[in-house]
């Protein structure tokens, strides 16, 4: 037996059911089980796990079947693209959904939402909930990059942006980490310059987040990615020295690095042109759709330690301004730092490092004098690389499923100390 409540309130975009829920439950002063109960079924006959039903939901909450299958992630009808959200909802602009009474309302994110370009607001990946969206008036370039973002989807399609935004972070994160010489217009600097507007020296245990460095280097991320994501350019690197050549100049100039050459160790351009430019990009991890919680009454949350890491990396950050080893292990970057083909590690931080390295045999290079030679050494590929995939791949390209297992990512990933 199920009643109707009498406050109507409409869910939000994206929203998904238990965040809705919850706040009805608030907005009614009863308990979230009793609610629970009232919209849900049993999974199966006699089963004990209960799961959300649509037409028990439209009746309680009083709004229209269509309209929930409009909006609420777990009713769409027809399902989405899953593998274009994330997996983990999250805050979106607070000021999009502050007509939404009840409490915080949890969306389901694409992957190329960071911004509101309304509001001009960061909206960024999963992060700190309780911490407040910045505003980005002083920072134009941020909302600009959010709609070059947007047209890259319409020209590369869902699966070879969500991979080359990512790279384009990776590539970001390891020269934020390496560049002690910066020149004229270099991007590092730009970062430096926007971390101090985001997170103002000595205020870093209070407003520092991995989310606030990912906005530092969003332009040029997205500016990285439209090379990276482009077909023309990914055959150009794999054709041989020649064409590696000409996307280094492109790479330096986006980058601000003049007569940049890709090292054989301690740069992320050499890695990715090396092992993975010839390669398809590499979907998201999971989605929302897989997980064991969709459809019920919980959804899956970060880790109970996430703000002591943050406050650990915000120390880190605080003595050396330097946003890239926060960056470089915050769970968005996992599906480009553990790629299907990675060399398997134990220890997530060691495939941190690889993907700054090209291969280069250990055993060989020992010696602080042969790492620093090999750091001042041009990585380039001399021959050609065959591949049956970038020969007859065409844009835009569409996800590239799994047939097995996706490897191990390691250790969690942790902060640098």
């Amino acid at each position: 037996m199920v009643s109707r409540l009498p406050i109507n309130v409409p869910p939000a975009s994206d929203e998904i059911a238990v965040s809705y829920l919850a706040r009805l439950a608030t907005l009614h002063d009863m308990p979230f089980d009793e609610l629970w109960a009232q919209v849900s079924r049993p999974r199966s006959k006699g089963s004990p796990t209960r799961r959300l039903d649509g037409d028990l939901l439209a009746t309680v909450a009083d709004q229209s079947r269509a309209q929930l299958a409009r909006t609420v992630v777990e009713l769409r009808d027809p399902e989405p693209d899953w593998l274009a959200f994330r997996h983990e909802p999250q805050r979106g602009c607070r000021r999009c959904t502050a007509r939404h009474p009840g409490g915080p309302v949890l969306q389901l994110l694409p992957h190329h939402r960071w911004v509101c370009t309304r509001h001009r607001a960061w909206i960024g990946p999963p992060d700190q909930e309780d911490h407040r969206q910045p505003d980005l008036h002083t920072l134009p370039e941020i909302v600009t990059a959010q709609h070059r973002h947007l047209r890259l989807i319409r020209r590369l399609g869902f699966a070879a942006t969500f991979d080359a935004v990512l790279t384009g972070f990776l590539i970001c994160a390891h020269r934020w980490n390496f560049a002690d010489l910066a020149f004229p217009g270099d991007a590092w600097i730009e970062w430096r310059r926007r971390a101090e507007l985001l997170i103002p020296p000595g205020t870093e245990s209070d407003t520092f987040s991995t989310s606030r460095l990912f906005a530092c280097t969003y332009p040029e991320a997205v500016a990285l990615a439209e090379l990276i994501g482009s077909l023309p350019w990914r055959r150009l690197v794999a054709a041989g020295p020649d064409g590696q050549r000409a996307f280094a100049i492109e790479i330096g100039r986006r980058l601000g690095v003049q007569d940049y050459r890709p090292a054989v160790i301690k740069d992320a351009v050499a890695h990715w042109m090396e092992q993975d430019c010839w390669r398809p990009p590499s979907p998201p991890n999971t989605d929302y759709r897989s997980l064991r919680t969709f459809g019920g009454p919980t959804f899956r949350k970060p880790s109970q330690d996430s703000d002591t890491k943050r406050r650990e990396s915000a120390l880190w950050f605080s003595r050396h301004r330097r946003g890239g080893d926060a960056i470089l292990r915050h769970r968005t970057l996992n599906p480009v730092v553990v790629r299907d083909w990675s060399h398997k590690t134990e220890v997530f931080n060691v495939a941190v490092e690889r993907t700054a390295h090209t291969y280069v045999d250990p055993r060989r290079h020992r010696t602080v004098k042969d790492l620093t030679a090999l750091a001042t050494t041009d990585w380039v590929r001399p021959d050609p690389i065959s591949s049956t995939w970038l020969n007859t791949a065409t844009e835009p390209l569409d996800w590239q499923r799994r047939t097995g297992p996706r490897p191990s990512t390691g250790g969690q990933p942790s902060p640098r100390k």
